[in-house]
């Protein structure tokens, strides 16, 4: 293997780091540095968690961003504290090359910008951020892939060099409180979704593991009849089905991979030969690296788990593999995720037939059938089949006999379009005077009067709002749905608190939705959201520690696992744990080319290629996405 050494390139830094000192008298401190530093440490010791700070670049301008004025005017108060610039391009981090030497500055250095000038030119900017102009990229790097690392001055002493890490967001939201139509009905928010629906009405989802033998790809309708008797399909059809498919990781990988799609296809078709309907699929195919390395742990053969991907496969020779059967026999396997759809007696009758049946219906007071017959209209408006505007026609009395059915109307009104939450709230107002102690109507009250004060619809108190909730319990309303419910009462108000800069209030808020989420089941979607939020408001270690178990699971959802990464990667103690590489082989799996984009410079999507630098993560880099 040839190797490119960077002994000139390292020279080079030390020679730009000699020639800074001279060019911008900064001055690098020795047994010195608690003396000349004391200010910046103290006010980076005080600086509240909430307070984040970046270089960002437009065009070849680059930007001090900070979301603190007043935190900026305390580090800053002499002529000569200030901000320089490392612009650090990825050339060196390639896994050919080999550094030399650990110089204090890694790029090329631009001209620091002082107390004056950096007061003078911090100006607000989106989002409640303030930025400053601090140097522009040398013409010599512009099309290069770069980083900008920060150096603090104190008096022109260098008292902190900090590594700007990017940490990939996603949209976070309210927990999905549901709404009560037939029974609690959420929306499929799925980190990815594979369908189009605004939610769930009539599906219903069920998991299953089904192993497979050593080389046999093909299933029968007599292999999976006994899967499908089980369901019990006799008022659903299966509409959805996802499949993750492992494969043992002796032998080639071509071979592993082509044996897992044979294998998930010929699921999708056993399945298909019960039912008419097209099942939708979505499939994945994988080695098994995570429950081989998981399961070899304490045995004698322990010592592959230190060994690279390929090694072990070396290892793996016909003699090895059958010793290891015992263990390899179970990571043959598909995961099953079927989604089931109930079969709608009314599905092909024209909407005009289907609106007047439900009149009937009506009329003669069969509620069942009423109820049916509007689950049928719903589906069509779902469908594209007909348009919200249909939900008009129907007639329902305002009488206490229908206020299940008018409840129904309502809440899928809401839920279909949230603009109407606002009409929806105030007409259950009123069918809440005709059934006082109806719970699901409460219910439906209260999800709607969280949402409409999120998107400031309505004025509310929050300890009304509070005691509103708690006595949902009256009504018979599950403690686990009270409790998700004020989960989103404190997500709100730790919005308003943050933006007021109230950070201890905000910080009590976060503590009550920390201790309050594991009364209640979450979806991946949940657990997204509830990850992002600790971030946001400067809780990543609640992140890691909400994701951390989910991140050892095989079948973890992919964004999940690659938020996990993202908050994680940065710990150079978490990385060197041998668990951790099981992970990161994981994630591999699942997705390679994104696993190696963690690895690019934060323009360019990745949390930084300065982690290159620790040789764990080089190794593992190296090992899956240069060659």
């Amino acid at each position: 293997m040839a190797y490119r050494f960077c002994a000139v390139i390292s020279f080079i830094i030390f020679h730009l780091t000699l020639t800074a000192q001279t060019k911008y008298n900064i001055v690098f401190p020795g047994n010195d540095r608690d003396v000349v530093c004391q200010q910046c440490t103290q006010t980076f010791a005080q600086k509240p968690k909430e307070v984040q700070f970046s270089v960002v670049r437009e065009n070849d301008n680059l930007y001090f961003q900070v979301n603190d004025k007043a935190w900026f005017n305390q580090l800053f108060k002499n002529p000569t504290d200030g901000i320089a610039v490392d612009v650090v391009s990825k050339e060196c981090y390639g896994c050919l090359e080999i550094r030399l030497g650990n110089p204090q500055i890694k790029g090329e250095l631009l001209k620091p910008i002082y107390t004056t000038n950096l007061k003078s030119g911090l100006k607000p900017y989106a989002n409640q951020l303030f930025r400053v102009f601090v140097g522009k990229i040398p013409n010599t790097l512009i099309n290069k892939e770069l980083e900008f690392n920060i150096l603090f001055l104190t008096n022109n002493n260098l008292c902190r060099y900090n590594t700007i890490y990017h940490l990939e967001s996603y949209p976070w939201d309210l927990l999905d409180m549901g709404m009560y139509l037939d029974s609690l009905t959420y929306n499929p928010k799925k980190v990815k979704p594979i369908m189009d629906e605004g939610f769930v009405m009539k599906y219903k989802t069920l998991k299953f593991k089904i192993p497979f033998k050593k080389n046999k790809s093909e299933y029968s309708q007599q292999d999976i009849k006994p899967i499908y008797d089980s369901l019990r399909l006799t008022d659903y059809n299966i509409k959805t089905i996802k499949i993750k498919a492992y494969s043992s990781v002796e032998g080639s990988v071509e071979r592993n991979l082509e044996l897992q799609q044979q294998r998930a296809n010929s699921i999708v078709a056993a399945l298909q030969s019960f039912q008419k309907p097209t099942i939708k699929t979505d499939v994945s195919s994988s080695e098994n690296w995570v429950e081989f390395l998981n399961d070899i742990k304490g045995t004698p053969h322990d010592n592959l788990k230190n060994l690279t991907k390929k090694e072990i496969k070396v290892k793996l020779d016909a003699n090895l593999s059958t010793a290891l059967e015992p263990i390899l026999k179970h990571h043959r396997k598909a995961l099953l995720e079927l989604e089931l759809e109930k079969k709608d007696t009314y599905k092909n009758m024209p909407p005009d037939v289907l609106l007047a049946q439900f009149h009937t219906a009506i009329t003669s007071q069969e509620l069942e059938k009423a109820m049916e017959i509007q689950n049928s209209i719903f589906e069509k408006i779902k469908e594209k089949e007909i348009t919200p505007d249909f939900l008009r026609k129907m007639e329902i009395p305002k009488q206490s006999k229908f206020v299940k059915i008018f409840n129904k109307n309502a809440a899928f009104r809401s839920m279909q379009d949230v603009r109407q939450s606002l009409i929806v709230y105030n007409e259950l107002l009123e069918l809440e005077k005709l059934a006082p102690n109806n719970g699901e109507v409460k219910y439906n009250i209260a999800a709607i009067k969280i949402i409409l004060w999120r998107n400031k619809a309505v004025e509310v108190e929050p300890n009304k709002l509070i005691s509103q909730i708690n006595a949902l319990k009256n009504y018979k309303i599950d403690a686990s749905l009270i409790d998700r419910m004020l989960v989103n009462i404190h997500i709100i108000k730790a919005e308003t608190l943050m933006q007021q800069r109230d950070y201890a209030n905000k910080d009590k808020s976060v503590a009550f939705i920390n201790s309050t989420y594991k009364n209640f089941p979450l979806s991946d979607y949940d657990y997204l959201s509830l990850a992002q939020f600790f971030s946001y408001y400067a809780n990543t270690d609640l992140s890691v520690k909400l994701l951390e178990n989910k991140a050892k699971s095989i079948d973890i959802d992919e964004d999940l696992l690659f938020y996990y990464l993202n908050l994680t990667l940065i710990d150079k103690q978490l990385t060197q744990d041998e668990n951790y590489r099981t992970i990161m082989l994981n994630a591999i799996n699942i997705n390679k080319a994104r696993f190696c984009k963690l690895f690019n410079s934060i323009d360019r999507g990745g949390v930084t290629f300065q982690l290159l630098e620790d040789d764990y993560l080089s190794d593992t880099y190296c090992e899956n996405c240069e060659n």
